[in-house]
């Protein structure tokens, strides 16, 4: 596997998540006539209007009623004849109708594919109430639901194309901001499959969804000060990749979690659930302490709460002083 240009060469090319969906399903409505897609009033910005355009007897808008779009989409997976993409932006997709989704989705473990937008603190301007730093959490403490966080637009287009054949629920969360790609075209997505990025023996530096990028980043500027860092994707929370987890734990010694998401119940409790199981070692999280996002710039706001580059490598490092 390759990565995309690196930013130093100038061909850096920057896409949102959401954007890939939108293109994802397009292919997915050429490919299968049993794809359908729902969506709660908002096919502009979570881009399933272009799939709405070309096959409109598949698409069904159930304006700002979230709940009884989930609870529609379980009746029509019950009949076991379509695959039903659910979309909103992640605030109203998993708050609003996480009832519907536990009771009518998992329980019976029916195939809906909830693609929720705008979610974590990159929604930026829109401050607080629609910053969703929650929602994997939500969906993780499901049973039956399976949920990635694409790394970048190679991902999430990878990750919805083999959703359509996952059995049962999955969750994609998506961005709102674009993004930097940062995988190569030859990337295969896998569920339940991490992906090193960079190898290094010093420390761990497990990301998903954007903060892959800073991650990835960080890890430069800690080999400028002669620490080398390993970075992992692990896009796929749930069921996270304890193989992988592990031998981190064991090959480094000490592994640092970011996310743009709360880290009560997020991916650094998923990682720390792998390695107290199987290698304990020295953790930190990065992410939303018990707080709530301001509005603001997306990339002000990852420097604000030091999800950015540099507070990843500071925290890298403190982690470091632990490890000792």
């Amino acid at each position: 596997m390759t990565l995309s240009p690196p930013l130093a060469t100038g061909e850096v090319q920057k896409v949102a998540t959401r954007a890939a969906y939108g293109e994802a399903l397009l292919a997915l409505g050429g490919q299968r006539d049993d794809v359908v897609v729902f969506d709660a009033d908002l096919s502009g910005s979570t881009k399933t209007k272009a799939f709405g355009q070309a096959y409109p007897d598949r698409f069904f808008n159930f304006g700002v009623a979230e709940a009884n779009m989930m609870g529609t989409a379980a009746g029509l997976a019950s009949l076991g004849r379509q695959v039903v993409f659910a979309s909103s932006f992640a605030m109203f997709a998993t708050g609003k109708a996480w009832e519907q989704l536990r009771q009518c989705v998992c329980v019976p473990n029916l195939n809906v594919k909830v693609c929720a937008t705008h979610a974590g603190l990159t929604v930026g301007e829109d401050g607080k109430s629609h910053q969703m730093l929650e929602d994997i959490t939500l969906m993780r403490a499901i049973p039956n639901m399976k949920v990635i966080v694409p790394a970048d637009s190679t991902e999430a287009k990878a990750a919805v194309l083999a959703a359509v054949d996952i059995p049962g629920p999955v969750y994609i969360r998506l961005s709102r901001a674009s993004t930097r790609v940062i995988l190569g075209d030859d990337y295969r997505f896998e569920l339940g499959r991490g992906t090193v990025l960079r190898d290094g023996t010093d420390l761990a530096i497990c990301a998903c969804g954007v903060e892959v990028a800073e991650a990835l980043d960080a890890a430069e500027l800690l080999f400028a000060k002669g620490i080398d860092a390993r970075v992992i994707n692990l896009s796929t929370v749930d069921p996270i990749d304890e193989e992988l987890v592990t031998a981190a734990a064991r090959e480094c010694g000490a592994i640092l979690t970011v996310e743009e998401h709360q880290i009560r119940g997020g991916l650094g409790d998923a990682v720390a659930q792998a390695v107290v199981k199987h290698c304990p070692v020295p953790m930190e999280m990065a992410g939303m302490d018990g707080e709530f996002g301001q509005s603001g710039p997306p990339n002000d706001l990852l420097t604000h709460y030091g999800l950015d580059a540099n507070g990843i490598a500071a925290r890298a490092q403190e982690l470091l002083r632990r490890k000792g």
